[in-house]
């Protein structure tokens, strides 16, 4: 096992040498009057400096006075001391910016992953149980509109009832009014208060994904030559379910839970956007929307890492829960 994750951590980081190199090579291939427009628009802020100097910064900051390879090496060079440079439109810098929205997005997505859980597994394995049921029937079509229907359609949906009609929740933002006044625990109340739609919107959008998954997998594990020979030697039915068959099923449940890493850390675009919740999901869409090239290279670098430890952690989660798996 320890050789196996040294190899895929050497492999992860050449990918992510040619991933970077692909992101800077784009980034390159943006017209050069883009960085005139964004160092005018800068020099123009109270306080700031020339457009010369702006120019003359901006181009030697990325390596844009030079080739791409050495322009490429010289941004990798600072990229690997954690040197991203600032925003040019939150004018900080970008791993600031990127510490404090991470945490929103974070906690966004683990809810909602939470959720997902215990709503999806246990539901997919009643349905499986009761094959062709009514119940059966509902899972099945609720797992269809999670999967079929967008995101903003769920986040509007719920607006409207709960914001506009109900007056329950606030339409945007991730407190409210008197948030100073309030205490510490009154804060994350507050805060956690006005999660609960996009939570449920995130929960609606992937819960039925998971449902179905876990459906099919009980399915044909109830089907086995093994679950017929349990029953035979007269254990019950929740005992055979329970712990023979579902065992099984979470060989492939946890390799797919293990690749969700990026949805935790990686923010929810549309759905932080529709809500205005703060997090790395809203943020690199207005960056993206303003030109922000430094912060959306650090964004899509960030979740080009997500990525590649997903898929480790799904790897050694597979070969953890199944014995009959040897990494070799």
């Amino acid at each position: 096992m320890k050789k196996f994750v040294i190899k895929r951590l050497l492999l992860s980081i050449v990918i992510l040498f040619f991933v970077s190199m692909i992101i800077y090579c784009i980034m390159r291939a943006m017209p050069t009057s883009f960085v005139e427009q964004k160092a005018m628009q800068l020099s123009q802020k109270p306080g700031a400096k020339s457009y010369q100097e702006w120019i003359d910064q901006l181009n030697a900051a990325y390596g844009l006075d030079v080739g791409i390879v050495p322009g490429y090496f010289k941004w990798l060079a600072k990229a690997i001391r954690f040197d991203f440079g600032d925003s040019w439109y939150f004018n900080m810098p970008v791993l600031e910016k990127f510490s404090s929205v991470i945490w929103y997005s974070f906690a966004l997505g683990l809810a909602s992953f939470i959720l997902e859980i215990v709503i999806a597994i246990p539901l997919g394995v009643i349905a499986a149980r009761k094959q062709y049921s009514a119940v059966d029937y509902s899972v099945v079509v609720f797992a269809l509109i999670g999967i079929s229907l967008p995101s903003f359609f769920f986040a509007t949906i719920l607006k409207y009832i709960f914001s506009v009609k109900l007056g329950i929740f606030d339409l945007y933002g991730i407190v409210g009014r008197d948030f100073m006044n309030l205490s510490t625990a009154g804060k994350i109340f507050d805060m956690a208060y006005h999660m609960v739609l996009p939570v449920i919107t995130l929960t609606i959008v992937s819960v039925g994904y998971l449902m179905r998954y876990t459906r099919t997998n009980m399915l044909e594990v109830l089907s086995a030559d093994y679950i017929r020979t349990a029953r035979a030697k007269g254990l019950s039915e929740k005992r055979v379910v329970n712990y023979h068959a579902f065992r099984n099923i979470l060989i492939p449940i946890v390799t797919l839970l293990g690749s969700s890493l990026p949805g935790l850390f990686g923010g929810a675009l549309i759905t932080e956007t529709l809500f205005q919740i703060p997090g790395i999901g809203y943020t690199s869409y207005q960056c993206i929307i303003q030109g922000d090239i430094p912060f959306v290279m650090f964004y899509m670098l960030f979740f080009a890492v997500l990525i590649l430890l997903g898929n480790l952690i799904a790897d050694i989660l597979y070969a953890v829960v199944d014995p009959r798996v040897r990494v070799n």
